[in-house]
């Protein structure tokens, strides 16, 4: 009797065993998947969201989620503009790589060649640097390194080719991958230089308009003007708040497009088919193809399967393997929203998910889900996994900025008279700020740079201030001042990781 229950229990085994193997698991996709998303939305508190899955040439599920803003009762659609950050990039090595297909230009042409005014602290990397340097990250600078003079600012494009010239380099020249925005603008540069175009018009007549991308917009300086957009959002002391658009101009080929989940997956289409839409090229497949070649290693990736992947970086795409497919893929992120475009070239699948708001982590949970099912890998609701991290991460970033602000509410002197902390502050990089006094025991800070911001500074006691920027995706700090022989003479200013990891530091010249 044991004998024939035990066969019994091995044939039920392994039958399970045989089913789980043989599953379809890309019936998730059509019975499970809008379940899933409309509970993320509500777990992650995203405003609106929208989604696109093509496979073989033809849109599987495309859906638009949730509402453009939050308090205003209008739903996002298909047609909905979100900012689409440095998904940007594969659009400007996309147009650099087509005019290499027309014979414009080498990708492996000296940057100096076309802007002669190109120059590195390192000038013989700034002699020896390429097309490709600019596209793949690997000039030796660090991830984010010069973005709090970049990003958001006021300058020019032409000025911030300049600054990136002063920036000192943290690694060797081609040593290193270190993410550079302010490279990608310089790559964009490229493109009037040879085709006397501005990068904005160049890529709205050779890649948007043959496209058919008609709602989609170049330049951050577009998206108040356009009728169908959502707002852009970010969570401000626990609350879900609208906040202004990013204005990024001045870097807008590392990631001013704003786009529309309609739009994005006639892009996405025609990258898969190898840039063909319907019997027209499009887009060079040369072009395409320069793109995918990887140029630089970024490192490996830990999944939660525990399988350990690499991750390299091509023209404006990372790369990778998973579960024994190679993945061309990117992420956005910009004040306010967070994207993602995951290609399988060999599986002619393309995943899209746009959010308006930049704390969430589905849209690249979202990314995996659809791939396990594809795959047939096994179900892990990455969205939870994920955003059980996230909680456990702001609860401790929000018990750190709790003890400071019960700091401030002890009232602690500073170790000077808070007129001695006022005055003009300069940084070789960035530009100059200026410290002002407040109320009470209060100091302001104004920057050159962003005429739109502010910081504000209460004593945390000796020479260090909290500080919290009326822009909240810079973040909460602690702002220590440098005193010798009873003179304040500098200040370390440092925002969020989201913008740059580095610290700034600012001597008092007044």
């Amino acid at each position: 009797m044991k004998k024939t229950l035990l066969f019994f229990a091995c044939l039920v085994a392994c039958s399970t065993l045989a089913y789980a193997q043989h599953i379809d698991r890309s019936k998730f996709i059509s019975d499970s998947l809008d379940h899933y998303i409309n509970r993320a939305l509500t777990n992650w508190r995203i405003p609106g969201a929208a989604v696109c899955i093509v496979k073989d040439g033809k849109v599987v599920m495309m859906k638009a989620y949730g509402i453009k803003e939050m308090g205003i009762t209008a739903n996002v659609d298909v047609n909905t503009l979100f900012m689409i950050g440095s998904n940007t990039k594969a659009f400007t090595a996309t147009a650099l790589a087509m005019l290499q297909a027309n014979n414009r230009l080498s990708l492996d042409d000296k940057v100096t060649k076309y802007l002669p005014q190109f120059k590195l602290e390192n000038k013989l990397a700034g002699e020896q640097s390429i097309i490709k340097d600019l596209l793949c990250h690997r000039l030796g600078f660090q991830t984010f390194q010069g973005d709090f003079t970049f990003y958001n600012t006021n300058l020019t494009r032409s000025e911030i080719i300049e600054k990136l010239g002063q920036m000192k380099a943290a690694y060797p020249f081609r040593t290193k991958w270190g993410y550079t925005n302010s490279a990608f603008l310089t790559a964009g540069q490229i493109i009037p230089a040879v085709t006397g175009k501005p990068w904005e018009v160049y890529i709205k007549e050779n890649i948007f308009d043959p496209l058919g991308m008609s709602n989609t917009r170049a330049l951050t300086a577009d998206m108040p003007k356009s009728l169908n957009k959502t707002a852009a959002h970010t969570i401000v002391d626990g609350i879900l708040t609208p906040i202004p658009y990013a204005q990024i101009d001045g870097l807008a080929p590392a990631g001013a497009i704003s786009s529309s989940v309609n739009d994005m997956s006639k892009w996405v289409l025609a990258l898969l088919n190898d840039g063909k839409v319907g019997a027209k090229q499009v887009i060079p497949e040369s072009a395409i193809k320069a793109t995918r070649e990887a140029q630089d290693i970024v490192g490996s990736i830990h999944h939660l399967d525990g399988e350990t992947n690499y991750e390299l970086y091509g023209l404006g795409w990372f790369i990778q393997d998973y579960a024994g497919h190679r993945l061309v893929m990117h992420d956005g992120g910009v004040n306010g929203y967070l994207t993602s475009v995951t290609l399988v070239p060999q599986e002619h699948l393309g995943i899209i998910v746009l959010t308006n708001t930049d704390q969430n982590d589905l849209f690249e949970a979202l990314r995996w889900e659809v791939l396990d099912a594809y795959f047939n890998k096994q179900y892990r609701d990455y969205s939870e996994v994920y955003l059980a991290r996230f909680k456990a991460s702001t609860a401790n970033a929000n018990a750190a900025d709790k003890r400071l602000r019960d700091t401030v509410a002890l009232n602690h002197l500073p170790a000077l008279p808070l007129l001695n902390y006022t005055g003009k502050y300069v940084n070789d990089l960035y530009g100059s700020m200026t410290v002002t006094q407040g109320e009470s025991n209060d100091l302001e800070i104004r920057f050159e740079h962003h005429p739109r911001m502010f910081a504000h500074l209460q004593p945390l006691g000796g020479n260090r201030f909290y500080v919290t920027f009326s822009d909240p995706v810079l973040g909460k700090a602690v702002f220590p001042f440098t005193v010798q022989n009873g003179r304040v003479t500098g200040v370390r200013v440092k925002v969020a990781d989201f913008v740059e990891y580095n610290p700034y530091d600012f001597k008092k010249i007044q």
